[in-house]
């Protein structure tokens, strides 16, 4: 089964995330088949980047977003409707 997870990225004490899109057995950390976007929570100005033509279309092809990546989405697709 085909998974949306995040990879954490930057340093010690800064994290920023990847979207990933990868293999539910395999762990964040190893080879992913593509990535997404970004999500960056230290950052003050945009912190939320995600191709949503690919995202859809791993979706409709039964990826399963994690708890966290669906409230990331959420977010997003509140955001746009606000703007």
């Amino acid at each position: 089964m085909v998974k949306i997870k995040l990879r954490r990225m930057g340093k010690k004490k800064e994290p920023s995330f990847r979207l990933i899109v990868i293999d539910g057995r395999k762990q964040p950390k190893s080879s992913y088949i593509e990535s997404l976007g970004y999500y960056n929570p230290r950052s003050e100005k945009e912190n939320l980047s995600v191709d949503m033509e690919r995202l859809e279309y791993w979706l409709r092809n039964g990826a399963q977003p994690t708890e966290s990546v669906k409230n990331l989405i959420n977010k997003l697709k509140s955001k746009e409707v606000t703007q």
